[in-house]
């Protein structure tokens, strides 16, 4: 069955590369209108441009995740113009890896900033337009490190570890209103990042995974599809792992 999102209006934090790109591109093939917040403005007009060109609605507003008066201030410029917000896809991040014998405090407040708080500021800036229209879908990412921990990313797996509480909290203070709020952990994603790894590291995390290949944006950006369709209405507080079976 194919998913349609038509009349509907997606909000995707860092969306201007990478997995939130693709989220963005998945979801406004599918008929809804995608509102692109991403911290380059550069590369925003720049999706915008590409997405317009192949029949994507979407449109672009600078903003910093991180800050809660600049969010604010965003949403409200995009529900005066749009309305209403479907679908809030909080994917946004960032890494400082270290060993924490070496990480900084600077290493530790920029992830929780851009990875937790950002989630908290998007999800607090839409929760009462989307309480009072009675529905609505929120999409966190959050990954599998912070369901298994990893060396050298513990300012990485608290943030999304934080998410996932996160996630199953506000999932439970809004299905009354008929909201979900559901969260992916994605594993190892075939990114321009892991495209420049060595063969052998390339090698080690496949030996993790069992299904011996690393994702793509594509399985995070369906898994998103899924949760922010009816398909799903009846999923809230669940973490999809999209892993390969990396962790189960």
């Amino acid at each position: 069955m194919e998913i349609s999102l038509a009349g509907k209006t997606a909000l995707i934090t860092g969306g201007g590369r990478g997995i939130g790109k693709r989220i963005a591109e998945v979801i406004g093939q599918a008929g809804a209108k995608v509102v692109i917040c991403d911290l380059d403005e550069k590369v925003g007009a720049e999706v915008v441009k590409e997405f317009e060109q192949n029949n994507i609605s979407a449109e672009f507003y600078k903003v910093n995740v991180s800050s809660f008066d600049d969010v604010n201030d965003t949403v409200s410029k995009i529900l005066d113009k749009n309305k209403v917000i479907d679908i809030l896809i909080n994917n946004a991040g960032i890494t400082r890896d270290q060993l924490l014998l070496k990480m900084t405090e600077s290493d530790w407040d920029a992830v929780i900033s851009v990875n937790l708080k950002g989630t908290f500021n998007f999800t607090k800036a839409l929760y009462k337009p989307m309480m009072r229209q009675k529905s609505g879908r929120m999409i966190n990412i959050a990954s599998v490190i912070g369901l298994m921990g990893n060396a050298g990313q513990a300012n990485y797996a608290a943030s999304k570890a934080g998410i996932i509480g996160f996630t199953k909290s506000v999932a439970r203070e809004l299905g009354q209103r008929g909201v979900t709020v559901n969260a992916i952990a994605p594993g190892f994603i075939q990114t321009a990042m892991t495209d420049v790894l060595s063969d052998e590291i390339k090698s080690k995390l496949l030996e993790q995974i069992p299904l011996k290949e690393l994702g793509t944006t594509d399985d995070i950006a369906n898994a998103v599809l899924f949760l922010a369709s009816d398909m799903a209405r009846y999923i809230t507080g669940h973490v999809l792992n999209v892993s390969g079976g990396m962790v189960m």
